[in-house]
Protein backbone atom coordinates (compact mmCIF):
# COMPACT_ATOMS: atom_id res chain seq x y z
CA UNK A 1 0.00 0.00 0.00
CA UNK A 2 3.02 2.26 -0.09
CA UNK A 3 4.85 4.30 2.51
CA UNK A 4 2.02 6.81 2.69
CA UNK A 5 -0.09 4.39 4.72
CA UNK A 6 -3.86 4.20 5.07
CA UNK A 7 -6.22 7.16 5.15
CA UNK A 8 -9.83 6.58 6.25
CA UNK A 9 -12.53 9.14 5.44
CA UNK A 10 -15.38 8.90 7.92
CA UNK A 11 -15.40 8.21 11.65
CA UNK A 12 -18.41 5.98 12.23
CA UNK A 13 -18.79 2.36 13.28
CA UNK A 14 -17.35 0.90 10.07
CA UNK A 15 -14.27 3.13 10.19
CA UNK A 16 -13.66 2.41 13.87
CA UNK A 17 -13.99 -1.33 13.31
CA UNK A 18 -11.65 -1.21 10.33
CA UNK A 19 -8.80 0.63 12.06
CA UNK A 20 -9.09 -1.49 15.20
CA UNK A 21 -8.92 -4.66 13.12
CA UNK A 22 -5.93 -3.36 11.18
CA UNK A 23 -3.95 -2.84 14.36
CA UNK A 24 -5.23 -6.14 15.74
CA UNK A 25 -3.87 -7.91 12.66
CA UNK A 26 -0.46 -6.34 13.18
CA UNK A 27 -0.65 -3.57 10.60
CA UNK A 28 2.20 -1.15 11.31
CA UNK A 29 1.43 1.35 8.54
CA UNK A 30 0.52 4.91 9.36
CA UNK A 31 -3.26 5.25 9.80
CA UNK A 32 -5.17 8.54 9.66
CA UNK A 33 -8.86 8.71 10.49
CA UNK A 34 -10.74 11.79 9.27
CA UNK A 35 -14.12 12.70 10.75
CA UNK A 36 -16.38 15.69 10.16
CA UNK A 37 -17.71 15.63 13.72
CA UNK A 38 -15.58 17.00 16.59
CA UNK A 39 -15.78 13.77 18.62
CA UNK A 40 -14.21 10.31 18.19
CA UNK A 41 -16.25 7.46 16.66
CA UNK A 42 -19.39 6.67 18.65
CA UNK A 43 -22.45 4.41 18.72
CA UNK A 44 -25.41 5.73 16.76
CA UNK A 45 -28.28 3.44 17.90
CA UNK A 46 -28.51 4.93 21.42
CA UNK A 47 -28.90 8.44 19.99
CA UNK A 48 -32.62 8.01 19.35
CA UNK A 49 -33.16 5.99 22.53
CA UNK A 50 -31.06 6.02 25.72
CA UNK A 51 -29.08 9.16 24.89
CA UNK A 52 -32.16 11.15 23.91
CA UNK A 53 -33.87 9.97 27.10
CA UNK A 54 -30.95 11.29 29.11
CA UNK A 55 -30.06 7.79 30.30
CA UNK A 56 -26.58 7.72 28.69
CA UNK A 57 -23.74 10.23 28.99
CA UNK A 58 -21.94 11.34 25.84
CA UNK A 59 -18.69 9.63 26.85
CA UNK A 60 -20.49 6.30 27.06
CA UNK A 61 -21.39 6.64 23.38
CA UNK A 62 -17.74 6.61 22.34
CA UNK A 63 -16.64 3.28 20.90
CA UNK A 64 -13.18 3.90 22.37
CA UNK A 65 -11.69 6.80 24.29
CA UNK A 66 -9.49 9.25 22.41
CA UNK A 67 -6.47 7.90 24.31
CA UNK A 68 -6.89 4.52 22.62
CA UNK A 69 -6.23 6.04 19.21
CA UNK A 70 -3.07 7.68 20.52
CA UNK A 71 -1.93 4.39 22.03
CA UNK A 72 -2.59 2.62 18.72
CA UNK A 73 -0.71 5.30 16.78
CA UNK A 74 -3.83 6.25 14.84
CA UNK A 75 -4.01 9.92 13.92
CA UNK A 76 -7.45 11.45 14.42
CA UNK A 77 -8.36 14.47 12.30
CA UNK A 78 -11.71 15.44 13.82
CA UNK A 79 -13.92 18.34 12.84
CA UNK A 80 -12.40 18.03 9.39
CA UNK A 81 -14.10 17.43 6.04
CA UNK A 82 -12.50 15.77 3.03
CA UNK A 83 -13.33 17.79 -0.08
CA UNK A 84 -11.63 16.07 -3.02
CA UNK A 85 -9.73 12.96 -4.07
CA UNK A 86 -7.00 12.98 -6.70
CA UNK A 87 -6.79 9.27 -7.62
CA UNK A 88 -3.92 9.82 -10.07
CA UNK A 89 -1.70 11.47 -7.46
CA UNK A 90 -3.18 9.36 -4.64
CA UNK A 91 -3.94 12.45 -2.59
CA UNK A 92 -6.88 13.58 -0.47
CA UNK A 93 -7.59 17.28 -0.07
CA UNK A 94 -9.12 18.55 3.17
CA UNK A 95 -11.26 21.59 3.90
CA UNK A 96 -8.35 23.45 5.51
CA UNK A 97 -6.47 23.36 2.20
CA UNK A 98 -4.00 20.67 3.20
CA UNK A 99 -3.56 17.39 1.35
CA UNK A 100 -2.74 13.88 2.52
CA UNK A 101 -0.97 11.27 0.43
CA UNK A 102 -2.21 7.72 0.75
CA UNK A 103 -1.15 4.22 -0.14
CA UNK A 104 -4.73 3.04 0.37
CA UNK A 105 -7.78 5.22 0.84
CA UNK A 106 -10.88 3.88 2.59
CA UNK A 107 -14.21 5.66 2.21
CA UNK A 108 -16.42 5.15 5.24
CA UNK A 109 -18.57 8.20 4.58
CA UNK A 110 -21.82 6.63 5.79
CA UNK A 111 -25.19 8.15 5.01
CA UNK A 112 -27.00 11.44 5.37
CA UNK A 113 -30.58 12.02 6.51
CA UNK A 114 -33.15 13.05 3.95
CA UNK A 115 -34.56 16.48 4.78
CA UNK A 116 -37.68 18.28 3.64
CA UNK A 117 -36.98 21.11 1.18
CA UNK A 118 -37.20 24.71 2.32
CA UNK A 119 -40.22 25.18 0.06
CA UNK A 120 -42.12 22.76 2.32
CA UNK A 121 -40.88 24.39 5.53
CA UNK A 122 -37.93 22.10 6.08
CA UNK A 123 -35.68 25.00 7.09
CA UNK A 124 -37.90 26.30 9.90
CA UNK A 125 -36.55 26.36 13.43
CA UNK A 126 -37.84 23.36 15.32
CA UNK A 127 -37.65 20.97 12.35
CA UNK A 128 -35.17 18.22 13.19
CA UNK A 129 -33.65 15.03 11.81
CA UNK A 130 -32.09 12.21 13.83
CA UNK A 131 -28.74 11.25 12.35
CA UNK A 132 -25.78 12.40 14.42
CA UNK A 133 -24.86 13.59 17.89
CA UNK A 134 -25.34 17.26 17.04
CA UNK A 135 -28.86 16.56 15.72
CA UNK A 136 -29.90 14.91 18.97
CA UNK A 137 -28.20 17.51 21.19
CA UNK A 138 -30.05 20.20 19.24
CA UNK A 139 -33.48 18.63 19.67
CA UNK A 140 -33.15 17.20 23.20
CA UNK A 141 -34.29 20.38 25.02
CA UNK A 142 -37.60 20.23 23.13
CA UNK A 143 -38.54 16.93 24.79
CA UNK A 144 -40.55 18.44 27.61
CA UNK A 145 -43.81 16.95 28.98
CA UNK A 146 -46.92 18.34 27.34
CA UNK A 147 -45.19 19.66 24.23
CA UNK A 148 -46.57 18.65 20.83
CA UNK A 149 -44.34 16.83 18.37
CA UNK A 150 -45.24 15.67 14.88
CA UNK A 151 -43.01 12.93 13.51
CA UNK A 152 -42.98 12.71 9.73
CA UNK A 153 -42.15 9.17 8.68
CA UNK A 154 -43.20 5.86 10.20
CA UNK A 155 -39.95 3.95 9.79
CA UNK A 156 -37.83 2.64 12.63
CA UNK A 157 -36.08 5.95 13.36
CA UNK A 158 -39.39 7.82 13.50
CA UNK A 159 -41.01 5.17 15.70
CA UNK A 160 -38.03 5.09 18.08
CA UNK A 161 -38.22 8.85 18.44
CA UNK A 162 -41.98 8.57 19.00
CA UNK A 163 -41.41 6.03 21.79
CA UNK A 164 -38.94 8.34 23.53
CA UNK A 165 -41.30 11.31 23.20
CA UNK A 166 -44.24 9.33 24.56
CA UNK A 167 -42.17 8.09 27.50
CA UNK A 168 -41.24 11.70 28.25
CA UNK A 169 -44.90 12.70 28.36
CA UNK A 170 -45.17 14.57 25.08
CA UNK A 171 -48.21 14.74 22.80
CA UNK A 172 -47.02 12.62 19.85
CA UNK A 173 -48.37 12.19 16.34
CA UNK A 174 -46.71 10.05 13.66
CA UNK A 175 -47.57 10.80 10.02
CA UNK A 176 -46.75 8.19 7.37
CA UNK A 177 -47.40 8.87 3.69
CA UNK A 178 -47.51 5.17 2.78
CA UNK A 179 -50.54 3.04 3.49
CA UNK A 180 -48.98 1.76 6.71
CA UNK A 181 -46.01 2.37 8.98
CA UNK A 182 -42.94 0.24 8.21
CA UNK A 183 -44.36 -0.56 4.77
CA UNK A 184 -40.97 -0.41 3.06
CA UNK A 185 -39.24 -2.77 5.47
CA UNK A 186 -41.76 -5.09 7.12
CA UNK A 187 -44.85 -7.22 6.63
CA UNK A 188 -48.33 -5.93 7.54
CA UNK A 189 -48.24 -8.11 10.68
CA UNK A 190 -45.20 -6.24 12.00
CA UNK A 191 -46.80 -2.92 11.10
CA UNK A 192 -49.97 -3.93 12.97
CA UNK A 193 -47.91 -4.93 16.02
CA UNK A 194 -46.09 -1.62 16.28
CA UNK A 195 -49.13 0.47 15.46
CA UNK A 196 -50.97 -1.16 18.36
CA UNK A 197 -47.92 -0.75 20.59
CA UNK A 198 -47.67 2.98 19.92
CA UNK A 199 -51.38 3.62 20.13
CA UNK A 200 -51.36 1.83 23.47
CA UNK A 201 -48.87 4.45 24.68
CA UNK A 202 -51.04 7.33 23.50
CA UNK A 203 -49.34 8.01 20.18
CA UNK A 204 -51.60 9.11 17.34
CA UNK A 205 -50.72 7.32 14.09
CA UNK A 206 -51.90 8.75 10.75
CA UNK A 207 -51.23 6.59 7.70
CA UNK A 208 -51.78 7.01 3.97
CA UNK A 209 -51.56 10.81 4.10
CA UNK A 210 -48.66 12.96 2.92
CA UNK A 211 -47.45 16.30 4.24
CA UNK A 212 -48.48 19.35 2.22
CA UNK A 213 -46.21 21.75 4.10
CA UNK A 214 -44.83 22.72 7.48
CA UNK A 215 -45.99 26.18 8.49
CA UNK A 216 -44.31 28.57 10.89
CA UNK A 217 -44.47 31.89 12.62
CA UNK A 218 -41.43 34.18 12.69
CA UNK A 219 -39.29 31.34 11.40
CA UNK A 220 -40.40 28.85 14.06
CA UNK A 221 -42.52 25.81 13.21
CA UNK A 222 -46.14 26.06 14.32
CA UNK A 223 -48.23 23.56 12.32
CA UNK A 224 -47.99 20.63 9.95
CA UNK A 225 -50.49 20.77 7.07
CA UNK A 226 -51.45 17.38 5.67
CA UNK A 227 -52.42 16.64 2.08
CA UNK A 228 -56.03 15.89 3.12
CA UNK A 229 -56.44 19.36 4.64
CA UNK A 230 -55.89 18.49 8.29
CA UNK A 231 -53.67 20.81 10.32
CA UNK A 232 -51.61 19.41 13.21
CA UNK A 233 -50.32 21.93 15.78
CA UNK A 234 -46.64 21.31 16.50
CA UNK A 235 -44.11 22.76 18.91
CA UNK A 236 -41.46 20.89 16.97
CA UNK A 237 -41.19 18.36 14.14
CA UNK A 238 -38.94 15.35 13.58
CA UNK A 239 -38.38 14.27 9.98
CA UNK A 240 -37.59 10.58 9.63
CA UNK A 241 -37.97 9.89 5.92
CA UNK A 242 -34.92 7.76 5.31
CA UNK A 243 -31.27 8.23 4.55
CA UNK A 244 -29.12 8.21 1.45
CA UNK A 245 -25.51 7.07 1.04
CA UNK A 246 -22.91 9.83 1.17
CA UNK A 247 -21.33 9.36 -2.25
CA UNK A 248 -20.52 12.91 -3.42
CA UNK A 249 -16.79 12.62 -2.70
CA UNK A 250 -16.59 9.32 -4.59
CA UNK A 251 -18.64 10.56 -7.54
CA UNK A 252 -16.48 13.67 -7.93
CA UNK A 253 -13.41 11.42 -8.04
CA UNK A 254 -14.91 9.39 -10.89
CA UNK A 255 -15.60 6.24 -8.87
CA UNK A 256 -18.48 3.99 -9.91
CA UNK A 257 -21.60 4.79 -7.89
CA UNK A 258 -25.09 3.26 -7.94
CA UNK A 259 -27.12 3.50 -4.73
CA UNK A 260 -23.80 3.57 -2.93
CA UNK A 261 -20.16 3.36 -3.85
CA UNK A 262 -19.76 0.19 -5.90
CA UNK A 263 -17.20 -2.23 -4.50
CA UNK A 264 -16.16 -5.77 -5.36
CA UNK A 265 -16.46 -8.71 -3.00
CA UNK A 266 -13.24 -7.63 -1.28
CA UNK A 267 -14.33 -4.02 -0.72
CA UNK A 268 -12.34 -2.35 -3.51
CA UNK A 269 -13.84 0.47 -5.53
CA UNK A 270 -13.49 0.90 -9.28
CA UNK A 271 -10.06 2.38 -8.49
CA UNK A 272 -7.94 -0.40 -6.92
CA UNK A 273 -6.26 1.95 -4.42
CA UNK A 274 -9.61 3.05 -2.98
CA UNK A 275 -11.89 0.94 -0.81
CA UNK A 276 -15.33 1.56 0.74
CA UNK A 277 -17.05 0.13 3.81
CA UNK A 278 -20.31 0.33 5.71
CA UNK A 279 -23.47 2.28 4.82
CA UNK A 280 -21.94 4.00 1.81
CA UNK A 281 -20.81 0.82 0.03
CA UNK A 282 -22.84 -1.33 -2.36
CA UNK A 283 -21.31 -4.82 -2.47
CA UNK A 284 -22.03 -7.96 -4.53
CA UNK A 285 -24.91 -10.06 -3.17
CA UNK A 286 -27.17 -12.68 -4.76
CA UNK A 287 -26.29 -11.68 -8.28
CA UNK A 288 -26.67 -7.95 -7.73
CA UNK A 289 -25.39 -5.17 -5.50
CA UNK A 290 -26.65 -4.69 -1.94
CA UNK A 291 -26.27 -1.82 0.50
CA UNK A 292 -26.99 -2.41 4.19
CA UNK A 293 -27.61 0.12 6.94
CA UNK A 294 -26.86 -1.64 10.21
CA UNK A 295 -24.28 -1.77 12.98
CA UNK A 296 -23.55 -5.51 12.56
CA UNK A 297 -22.86 -4.98 8.86
CA UNK A 298 -20.64 -1.96 9.54
CA UNK A 299 -18.55 -4.00 11.96
CA UNK A 300 -18.30 -7.12 9.80
CA UNK A 301 -17.63 -5.24 6.58
CA UNK A 302 -15.05 -3.00 8.22
CA UNK A 303 -13.19 -5.98 9.67
CA UNK A 304 -13.31 -7.92 6.40
CA UNK A 305 -11.90 -5.00 4.41
CA UNK A 306 -9.20 -4.48 7.05
CA UNK A 307 -8.08 -8.08 6.54
CA UNK A 308 -8.12 -7.57 2.77
CA UNK A 309 -5.99 -4.44 3.09
CA UNK A 310 -3.49 -6.75 4.79
CA UNK A 311 -3.62 -9.13 1.83
CA UNK A 312 -6.13 -11.76 2.98
CA UNK A 313 -8.48 -11.15 0.01
CA UNK A 314 -11.46 -12.87 1.60
CA UNK A 315 -14.82 -12.26 -0.08
CA UNK A 316 -17.38 -10.51 2.12
CA UNK A 317 -20.49 -12.57 2.79
CA UNK A 318 -23.21 -10.52 4.45
CA UNK A 319 -25.30 -12.08 7.23
CA UNK A 320 -27.91 -9.33 7.68
CA UNK A 321 -29.46 -8.71 11.08
CA UNK A 322 -30.89 -5.63 12.73
CA UNK A 323 -32.66 -4.47 15.87
CA UNK A 324 -34.92 -1.72 17.21
CA UNK A 325 -35.90 -0.84 20.79
CA UNK A 326 -39.29 0.78 21.39
CA UNK A 327 -40.76 1.08 24.90
CA UNK A 328 -40.19 -2.34 26.50
CA UNK A 329 -40.17 -4.18 23.16
CA UNK A 330 -36.95 -5.34 21.51
CA UNK A 331 -37.39 -6.13 17.84
CA UNK A 332 -34.70 -8.36 16.34
CA UNK A 333 -34.59 -9.03 12.61
CA UNK A 334 -32.58 -11.71 10.83
CA UNK A 335 -32.27 -12.05 7.07
CA UNK A 336 -33.75 -10.01 4.23
CA UNK A 337 -37.46 -10.32 3.48
CA UNK A 338 -37.29 -9.26 -0.18
CA UNK A 339 -39.58 -11.39 -2.32
CA UNK A 340 -41.55 -13.09 0.46
CA UNK A 341 -44.97 -14.52 -0.37
CA UNK A 342 -46.03 -15.95 3.00
CA UNK A 343 -45.90 -14.92 6.66
CA UNK A 344 -46.04 -17.46 9.48
CA UNK A 345 -46.86 -16.18 12.96
CA UNK A 346 -45.51 -17.83 16.07
CA UNK A 347 -46.99 -16.78 19.43
CA UNK A 348 -45.85 -17.85 22.89
CA UNK A 349 -47.45 -21.14 23.94
CA UNK A 350 -48.71 -19.50 27.13
CA UNK A 351 -50.82 -16.93 25.32
CA UNK A 352 -53.95 -17.80 23.38
CA UNK A 353 -55.25 -14.29 22.71
CA UNK A 354 -53.37 -12.48 19.94
CA UNK A 355 -54.80 -9.15 21.11
CA UNK A 356 -52.17 -9.04 23.85
CA UNK A 357 -49.25 -9.42 21.43
CA UNK A 358 -47.37 -6.34 22.71
CA UNK A 359 -47.04 -8.10 26.08
CA UNK A 360 -45.79 -11.47 24.83
CA UNK A 361 -43.03 -12.91 22.66
CA UNK A 362 -44.15 -13.15 19.05
CA UNK A 363 -42.32 -13.64 15.78
CA UNK A 364 -43.24 -13.31 12.12
CA UNK A 365 -41.40 -15.64 9.74
CA UNK A 366 -41.03 -14.67 6.06
CA UNK A 367 -41.10 -17.38 3.40
CA UNK A 368 -40.82 -17.55 -0.38
CA UNK A 369 -42.41 -20.85 -1.26
CA UNK A 370 -40.78 -23.14 1.32
CA UNK A 371 -37.61 -21.08 1.76
CA UNK A 372 -37.16 -19.16 5.01
CA UNK A 373 -35.97 -15.64 4.18
CA UNK A 374 -36.21 -13.61 7.36
CA UNK A 375 -37.81 -13.22 10.76
CA UNK A 376 -39.10 -10.31 12.84
CA UNK A 377 -38.96 -11.32 16.50
CA UNK A 378 -40.52 -9.14 19.20
CA UNK A 379 -39.24 -9.90 22.71
CA UNK A 380 -38.40 -13.37 21.45
CA UNK A 381 -34.61 -13.77 21.32
CA UNK A 382 -34.90 -17.55 21.07
CA UNK A 383 -36.91 -17.35 17.84
CA UNK A 384 -34.48 -14.75 16.50
CA UNK A 385 -31.38 -16.80 17.22
CA UNK A 386 -32.78 -20.03 15.80
CA UNK A 387 -34.09 -18.35 12.65
CA UNK A 388 -30.79 -16.51 12.24
CA UNK A 389 -28.83 -19.78 12.45
CA UNK A 390 -31.12 -21.42 9.92
CA UNK A 391 -30.92 -18.51 7.47
CA UNK A 392 -27.15 -18.21 7.74
CA UNK A 393 -26.83 -21.96 7.09
CA UNK A 394 -29.10 -21.68 4.04
CA UNK A 395 -31.70 -23.92 5.68
CA UNK A 396 -35.43 -23.55 6.29
CA UNK A 397 -37.93 -24.74 8.85
CA UNK A 398 -41.33 -26.22 7.95
CA UNK A 399 -43.93 -23.47 8.19
CA UNK A 400 -46.40 -25.69 10.05
CA UNK A 401 -43.76 -26.51 12.68
CA UNK A 402 -42.93 -22.83 13.17
CA UNK A 403 -46.60 -21.98 13.65
CA UNK A 404 -47.09 -24.76 16.23
CA UNK A 405 -46.15 -23.23 19.57
CA UNK A 406 -46.09 -26.65 21.21
CA UNK A 407 -43.00 -27.57 19.16
CA UNK A 408 -39.65 -26.60 20.64
CA UNK A 409 -37.96 -24.33 18.09
CA UNK A 410 -34.59 -25.85 18.93
CA UNK A 411 -35.66 -29.12 17.34
CA UNK A 412 -35.86 -27.30 14.01
CA UNK A 413 -32.08 -26.99 13.99
CA UNK A 414 -31.80 -30.75 13.62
Amino acid sequence: MGAEGIVVVGAGQAAASLVAKLRGLGCDAAITLIGEEPVPPYQRPPLSKAYLLGEMEQERLFLRPAAWYRDMNITLRLGMRAVAIDPGQKQLRLQDGTSLSYGALVLATGSTANRLPAALGGDLRGVHVVRDLADVDHMAPAFQPGRRVVIIGGGYIGLEAAAVAAKRGLDVCVVEQSARILQRVAAPQTSDFFRALHQGHGVRVIEGVGVHKIAGCDGQVSDVHLADGRVLPADFVIVGVGIKPATALAEAAGLAVENGILVDEFGRCSNPDIWAVGDCAAFPHAGGQLRLESVPHAIAHGECVAANLMGAMVAYRAQPWFWSDQYDVKLQIAGLNTGYDKIVTRISATVADASVLPQTPVSFWYYRDDQLLAVDAMNDPRAFMIAKRLIEAGRSAPANAVADSSIDLKTLLG
